[in-house]
């Protein structure tokens, strides 16, 4: 080490050993004046000071060394001897540095506990400079540093010390040559200061662990005032660190749902000194109760006073644990403070083990919380699971007895569009008549966008518009506007340079498509299908899905529009299972037309090459595409109908807490800003969003305008009149008995069908692509039709008491 002598009991040549200690004489140069008249010095062999011991820091063991000590002198006097003999009768390691580089250098290679500076006469440094660059280095952040002063006469008023303590000393030193003195402050040094710099060290550790900790830590002082809350705990909270500073917290915590006595309980105990256990709620920052568990423990100062109180809150979810387990706000021994760290344990476990299936997770997680609870906890959980074990967890609970009167629309409308499997007689012999797959002949002339006629052309001249009337497309095209609108509307996006693909074989096979379709139903037709492709287009162009979709993403939403219930028959999933039809036997009674429609349109592709609009595209491509169109016509379904909203809205609109909470951390401001998008655009959001475009088009008729909207009502409701009085006269279970075409109320019907399925689905959509003018048509038409069903119930009232 450039510049440093070492001085400690291994630097000196060993003289002379008696049983009873060690005589030994400096080799490296004479001392200036010894201690003893003969330049021999006495260490015992056994020394009380300067070796290793134990000092306690609240539970922990903190293993003292020999102290450290660097002596700090421009040039080696009385004094510096006088340290240095102190030292070396302590036990203490100590070296000596002459100018700046050399300290500096020796701080950088270990840390020294005490920092001795000559401040009297010093030629080669500035001491305060040299102090405040030592307190800037991270090694020597925790040194004792110590200023050597001169000894004032006393006719002279002693100097202030303030310019020691602005530079950073620790302490002061006056001038004194006797190795006794210098003894004395060093070991006061060691005892106090040295001890209390290794505690604070520790402290570093300490906190470093606590802030790491999985747990939520909260500490406070005597007056319940915050002194300190971990990331764990400002995650659980709401709330940072410097907000709560200073803060009695349970004022900002406090929740109503708590038993009244709970927070007296909990500061009963903590006076007494004793640690209490249990559950609690508490109120997040942005107003959400959460029940979570907590060990509050005091930490006890000298004559049994409280000078602080930590607890350690549990960051797992316990929302749904009863907080009647807890008798006067402490675990029963039953529920036990001895059984969390079991249950924890488990989940601990449980959270190691490979687990193919999330659903078998939670499960899992769930039959661990029940180990060692009490019987109410474990009876509830258990309903839990048998609730989760169901397959139908997003679909609303009908109830099928003691229905209201005037619940009665909502329970059939709902039950026959969401049953998918409905209970059958014991005969399968009845068959609808269906073309399954009959490919229709096409005629061969072929139509371009510059060869459609000029009413047609005036027909689609809106077609991107929300308010297009498709019913006029339908009159002016003979009841073909599938092709037209087709041919138009995939021009504008590109559809036929994307899949490498001729005008001709995209004409072809709008033509086939459009054949499929059965032009004697009323409603499902090639009507609806050109109707959802010009709301799926339209949907397209809103700028947050052009912010997020691709090409691919756009020309599969176009094609699934087109092909989603081609050869649809004009009646529902139920009345084919109930019918033994074939296509409910090939397809197991699930998603039986959605099944059909999306295979046979795949079929009827790919059996030509004159309209097999995918030959030339890549096989990869292909295969893309081919998923993504399947997954949107699937979605249709409407038994998955609740699912597909609470996945959407859970995940692509978040509820107004999370979504502030979110922006607060992520420093976004708005919806549309790029964190949002890099967010939405990952392939499982992307395919969310695609399923929940296909649904709101496909059942977009209350939000077209009113005219519109009355018109596919009746159509509908005709479809469903002709389906019941099949149903009645083939013998059949009638799927929805309101619809009666002699007492059906169309206005009431409606208002149950936007009640039940359209307000909250296009509400989740208005909030993630902005389509006010489609709220703004269907709260106008939700009005007519309750005013319709209100002079209805007018009227039948009048008739009644006549």
């Amino acid at each position: 080490m450039t510049g440093v002598t070492k001085r400690n009991n291994m630097s000196y040549t060993m003289l002379k050993e008696e049983k009873f200690g060690i005589f030994c004489r400096c080799c490296m140069r004479q001392p200036s004046r010894a201690p003893n008249s003969d330049d021999y010095i006495y260490i015992p062999s056994q020394p009380t000071q300067g070796s290793e011991s134990d000092a306690m820091f609240g539970p922990m063991r903190l293993r003292q060394i020999p102290m450290t000590v660097l002596l700090v002198f421009s040039k080696e006097d009385s004094q510096s001897d006088g340290f240095w003999w102190a030292c070396d009768k302590a036990g203490f390691k100590c070296n000596i540095a002459h100018n700046t580089e050399s300290v500096m250098e020796a701080c950088l290679e270990k840390q020294y506990d005490v920092i001795i500076i000559d401040t009297r006469h010093s030629k080669s440094f500035d001491p305060e400079a040299l102090c405040r660059s030592l307190k800037a280095t991270k090694s020597s952040e925790h040194a004792v540093i110590i200023a050597v002063t001169k000894k004032h006469t006393s006719d002279k008023e002693e100097p202030s010390i303030a310019p020691l303590l602005s530079a950073g000393f620790n302490r002061r030193y006056i001038e004194n040559l006797n190795v006794g003195t210098c003894l004395n402050e060093l070991l006061s040094i060691e005892q106090h200061d040295v001890r209390l710099q290794h505690k604070v060290r520790a402290a570093g550790a300490l906190f470093t662990a606590l802030d790491n900790c999985h747990e939520g830590i909260h500490i406070t002082n005597e007056h319940r005032e915050t002194q300190y809350i971990n990331p764990a705990c400002e995650r659980l909270l709401g709330y940072t660190c410097e907000e709560t500073q200073g803060k009695d917290i349970t004022e900002l915590l406090r929740s109503d749902k708590n038993k009244q006595d709970l927070e007296e309980t909990i500061n009963s105990q903590v006076k007494k000194g004793k640690h209490w256990e249990g559950a609690y709620y508490i109120k997040r920052k942005n107003g959400q109760h959460i029940l979570h568990h907590c060990y509050t423990t005091p930490v006890m100062a000298k004559l049994g006073k409280v000078r602080h109180t930590v607890s350690i809150r549990s960051t797992h979810d316990h929302n749904n644990m009863p907080v009647d387990r807890y008798k006067d706000g402490e675990l029963t021994q039953n529920g036990g403070i001895h059984s969390f760290p079991k249950r924890r344990e488990s989940v601990a476990r449980i959270h190691s083990m490979t687990i193919e299936a999330p659903i078998t997770k939670v499960i899992n997680i769930i039959n661990a919380a029940q180990e060692n609870s009490p019987m109410m906890v474990s009876q509830a959980l258990d309903k839990v699971l048998e609730i989760l074990r169901t397959s139908e967890l997003y679909s609303p609970h009908l109830q099928t007895q003691q229905v209201r009167e005037e619940d009665q629309m909502t329970s059939d409308y709902v039950g026959g569009l969401m049953t998918g499997t409905v209970k059958r007689r014991s005969s399968y012999g009845i068959d609808v008549k269906t073309s399954h797959g009959h490919t229709p002949h096409i005629p061969k002339t072929i139509k371009t966008l510059s060869q459609i006629p000029v009413e047609i052309q005036n027909a689609t001249r809106d077609e991107a518009k929300w308010d297009f009337n498709v019913l006029n497309l339908e009159e002016v095209s003979n009841k073909r506007p599938l092709v037209y609108l087709g041919l138009k509307t995939f021009a504008r996006f590109g559809v036929c340079s994307f899949l490498n693909c001729s005008e001709t074989v995209l004409h072809n096979w709008l033509q086939i498509i459009e054949a499929n379709y059965h032009s004697k139903n009323s409603y499902h037709n090639s009507t609806h299908a050109a109707d959802v492709m010009q709301a799926s287009a339209y949907f397209l162009e809103r700028e947050r899905i052009k912010a997020i979709f691709d090409q691919m993403d756009e020309v599969a939403a176009l094609i699934a529009a087109v092909i989603h219930d081609v050869d649809h028959p004009g009646r529902t999933n139920s009345f084919l299972v109930n019918s033994g039809d074939r296509l409910a036997f090939l397809y197991n009674d699930l998603a039986v037309l959605e099944s059909h429609h999306v295979a046979l349109a795949f079929q009827i592709t790919s059996k030509d090459d004159d309209v097999n609009i995918f030959k030339n595209m890549d096989r990869d491509d292909f295969r893309a595409l081919r998923q993504s169109v399947i997954d949107m016509v699937m979605a249709t379904e409407m038994t998955k109908h609740f699912e597909h909203l609470s996945k959407f809205v859970s995940s692509i609109n978040k509820p107004p807490g999370r979504e502030e909470e979110d922006s607060v951390h992520s420093g976004r401001g708005t919806p549309e800003s790029s964190t949002s998008i890099s967010h939405l655009n990952t392939p499982e959001n992307r395919t969310l969003i695609k399923r929940m475009l296909i649904k709101c088009a496909d059942v977009s008729n209350p939000t077209r305008p009113l005219y519109l909207c009355k018109e596919w009502a009746l159509r509908i409701a005709e479809e469903y009149f002709s389906q019941t009085e099949e149903e009645k006269e083939k013998g059949l279970p009638v799927v929805m008995p309101v619809f009666d075409r002699k007492t059906c109320s169309l206005p009431k019907s409606q208002v149950s069908f936007l009640d039940f399925f359209i307000h909250q689905m296009f509400d989740a959509w208005d909030a993630f692509c902005d389509c006010g003018e489609l709220i703004s048509y269907l709260q106008n038409n939700y009005q007519y039709w309750k005013e319709q069903q209100e002079l209805q119930e007018q009227q039948e009232k009048q008739d009644t008491s006549l």
